[in-house]
């Protein structure tokens, strides 16, 4: 499964979705969402420790000024990459 996020940390979607994580998901965080996976955020050690492949969206990242401040565990994506993750993953599950 992938999951994209697009909700700003804090909000009730973000936990509904850490909750559902699987080891063979991906997560990719989008728009608002980049701001989870800020080093030392409310949510990224519990997204962490999902076993999920963790992604954020290069644009958005950029667009937010936090593509230095994210935390080691996410890989950065860019356009091509996102549609690399819904070809490998049959179903996604969008959370805003």
């Amino acid at each position: 499964m992938l999951h994209t996020l697009s909700c700003a940390p804090g909000h009730p979607a973000v936990k509904e979705c850490i909750a559902l994580l699987r080891a063979n998901d991906a997560l990719l965080l989008l728009g608002d969402g980049v701001y989870i996976a800020l080093q030392h955020s409310e949510d990224w050690l519990a997204l962490e420790q999902s076993g999920a492949s963790l992604h954020v969206l290069d644009a958005d990242a950029r667009a937010a000024g936090v593509q230095q401040r994210l935390a080691a565990c996410f890989t950065v994506v860019d356009d091509d990459g996102f549609v690399s993750l819904t070809e490998q993953h049959a179903q996604q599950m969008a959370w805003y």
